[in-house]
């Protein structure tokens, strides 16, 4: 049974989750403060008992986003989930650079976050069974892309499967994994366009109907930020409007 620790200050909420989260096959611990979550996940060894991370955004004492970066920190990949009432991008934003892996706007369906849950669980599980590497069928087909000694190379772009790390010019990039995945995916497939119902298919695992749309633009956006000279006319990361995007070598 996957366990999922939950940071939830709403008595009432917090009721509802956990019985609904129980039915669904999920074992819950809950706490109500992020001194307590903190508390909860001083360590890799305390973290490693959870499976989950369900984090509120506003907390009496702080916000879900500080216990999210202090697990990063400790090099953790548990996946995280925000529950935020707001849906603004600035939140979006924050949740996904400090190390979220999605977020779920109040008031939510319980299959709905169900679903996203199991998807995250999958998708955490096949990483550490295949580690970093996607899509090899594609990178065999694709001949615009060199892929030597576990690297895939893109002009000054180096991109490190074994250490899951990226460089652009000999400088790292800082990328969430998200961020980084969706990297390998469009690199994988240069000068090819990829939809946006693919990139939903291997990133959340088939559970695209359940992933906010805006998200993706929000990794593209935050992307380009960080591998483009000039983000507001991107030279590599294109979008091809109606279909999804392209990498151009």
């Amino acid at each position: 049974m996957c366990k999922i620790l939950l940071l939830e200050d709403d008595i009432s909420l917090i009721d509802g989750l956990e019985y609904s989260l129980q039915k669904n096959g999920f074992a819950v611990e809950t706490v109500r403060t992020v001194g307590e979550a903190m508390k909860r996940l001083h360590s890799i060894d305390r973290i490693n008992q959870y499976d989950l991370l369900l984090l509120d955004v506003t907390l009496p004492d702080g916000t879900g986003f500080k216990v999210c970066e202090k697990v990063r920190e400790i090099n953790s990949r548990i996946p995280v989930v925000f529950l935020t009432a707001s849906d603004e991008e600035v939140n979006v934003i924050r949740g996904l650079d400090g190390g979220g892996d999605d977020y779920i706007t109040k008031p939510f369906k319980i299959g709905e976050l169900c679903s996203r849950i199991r998807a995250l669980l999958r998708r955490a599980r096949f990483s550490t069974q295949a580690g970093t590497t996607l899509s090899q069928e594609a990178a065999q087909k694709s001949a615009l892309q060199t892929e030597a000694d576990n690297c895939l190379l893109s002009g000054s772009l180096v991109i490190d499967l074994m250490a899951s790390r990226a460089t652009l010019h000999g400088k790292p990039l800082d990328l969430t994994r998200a961020e980084y995945r969706l990297l390998c995916l469009l690199v994988r497939n240069a000068d090819r366009v990829v939809t946006r119902d693919i990139i939903f298919s291997e990133l959340w695992d088939h559970m695209g109907d359940y992933v906010d749309d805006n998200t993706l633009s929000v990794y593209i956006r935050r992307l380009r930020e960080k591998i483009e000279s000039d983000p507001s006319q991107p030279k590599h990361l294109i979008t091809v409007r109606g279909f999804g995007y392209r990498w151009i070598p």
